[in-house]
C-alpha cells in the first residue's frame, strides 16, 4: 500500500497531488513502499547554473543565427565559433554605439581619413613587400584565424596585431605602421593578396569586438572582382575603402585576371558606455591577442597558435576519418559535441 507522509490506505487523489507538491517544494519527496527518493525537485534541475548557461547559449546563438538576411544551415552553425561566442557577442550587439547592418558609414569614423588620404604611401610599401615575396601564406601551422583560407590562395602581410606592431613591420614598412600608429582604433591591420581565382567561401568571423575595415591598393578595379557582406556586393578600388560589420555572413572571389591587395584593419567597435567599452578592450587584451603569430622567424607566437599545431592533427584525422565515411564522421562529430554539452552543462 502507498502511503504518502504516513498517510495509509486509499487517499483523495487531490490531496495526494497536493501532497506532492508541498513535499517537492520542501525538495524531499520519499516513498517508502516504492523505496524511491528525490534530493530536489524538477524545478531545481531546471533552475541550476549549468541550465541557465546553456539557454543563455541557446538564446544569444539563436540570435545570431538569425541575424542577417544570409545564415548557414542548422548543424554548421551548431558547431561554428560565432556560436561559442554568441553571449559575449550579443554583449557587443546590445551595447553597440553603430547600428546593426552589414556595411557602415565612414563618415562615423573620421579617424580613418588619414589612412584614404595617404593610401598611395600605404600602396607603394605593400607592392615593395609583395615584389619581395614577404606577402605569403604561413608555412607553418601557426595562423589558426586564416588557416582555411591559405589553400584558396589568400596570403597575407601582418602589420600589427591586437598588441604593439610586429618587428617586421617596423623594419619593412615604416611609412604605413607610423600611419597606423595615428589611428588608436585600428586594433590589427594587415596587407592581403587575393589572386585570380581566388575564393573565401561564406564564413563569419567569431568575434563581435571590432569592425572590418578595408582600403583598396591595388586592384583590379572591377566588379569581376568583390566582397559579399550578408548578400550585398562591393567591389574594390585603389584608393577607396570600406567599412563593414565581419560577424555578418561573408564571401569574396577574384575572377579578375590580377591579383587583389589591400589593407586590412581590424577597427574597435565603439560601444554607448565606458564599462562596454572596458569589457571589450579586457577581452581584445586577453583572449584575442593571443592568436598573434609572425611574418618571420623570431617574432612572438601566441597561446591559441602554438596550440593550434597540435589540435590540427587531430583535424587531419577527422578529414581522413570523412573521405573513407561521411555518415561516420559526423556521428562521432555530433555525438563528441553532445557529450561535450553534457558534460560542461549537466
Amino acid at each position: 500500500m502507498l502511503a504518502i507522509n504516513g498517510w495509509p490506505g486509499r487517499l483523495d487523489p487531490v490531496r495526494i497531488y497536493q501532497q506532492v507538491l508541498h513535499e517537492w517544494a520542501a525538495t524531499a519527496v520519499y516513498c517508502p513502499d516504492l523505496t524511491v527518493s528525490f534530493a530536489w525537485s524538477p524545478l531545481d534541475k531546471l533552475l541550476s547554473p549549468g541550465i541557465f548557461v546553456l539557454a543563455l547559449f541557446v538564446v544569444t546563438a539563436t540570435y545570431v543565427h538569425f541575424r542577417g538576411r544570409e545564415r548557414f544551415g542548422f548543424f554548421r552553425q551548431l558547431t561554428s565559433f560565432s556560436s561559442f561566442l554568441a553571449p559575449i557577442n550579443a554583449f557587443m550587439y546590445l551595447f553597440s554605439a553603430v547600428p546593426n547592418r552589414p556595411y557602415l558609414k565612414l563618415e562615423s569614423f573620421p579617424e580613418l581619413e588619414i589612412l584614404r588620404d595617404n593610401w598611395t604611401i600605404v600602396r607603394d610599401e605593400a607592392m615593395a613587400l609583395y615584389q619581395a615575396g614577404h606577402v605569403k601564406a604561413s608555412d607553418k601551422l601557426d595562423d589558426a584565424s586564416f588557416n582555411s583560407f591559405f589553400r584558396r590562395g589568400w596570403k597575407r602581410f601582418y602589420l600589427k596585431w591586437y598588441g604593439d606592431d610586429l618587428p617586421s613591420a617596423q623594419q619593412l614598412c615604416p611609412k604605413t605602421v607610423a600611419l597606423l600608429r595615428q589611428v588608436p582604433g585600428v586594433k590589427a591591420a594587415m596587407f592581403t593578396l587575393l589572386p585570380p581565382g581566388g575564393e573565401l567561401m561564406r564564413h563569419r568571423d567569431p568575434y563581435a569586438g571590432s569592425l572590418r575595415y578595408h582600403l583598396g591598393l591595388i586592384t583590379p578595379n572591377s566588379e569581376s572582382c568583390r566582397i559579399w557582406v550578408d548578400g550585398e556586393p562591393y567591389h574594390w578600388r585603389d584608393g577607396e575603402d570600406v567599412l563593414f560589420d565581419e560577424t555578418f555572413i561573408h564571401r569574396a572571389k577574384n575572377d579578375a585576371g590580377t591579383d587583389r591587395i589591400i589593407l586590412f584593419c581590424d577597427v574597435e567597435r565603439p560601444m554607448r558606455y565606458g564599462f562596454a567599452t572596458w569589457f571589450n578592450r579586457s577581452f581584445a587584451k586577453v583572449v584575442v591577442s593571443a592568436s598573434q603569430t609572425r611574418n618571420v622567424e623570431g617574432e612572438k607566437v601566441g597561446a591559441i597558435n602554438k596550440l593550434f599545431s597540435g589540435v590540427y592533427q587531430l583535424r587531419k584525422v577527422g578529414k581522413w576519418l570523412k573521405e573513407k565515411s561521411v555518415v561516420t564522421y559526423y556521428a562521432i562529430k555530433y555525438a563528441l559535441f553532445a557529450a561535450f554539452i553534457w558534460a560542461v552543462f549537466f
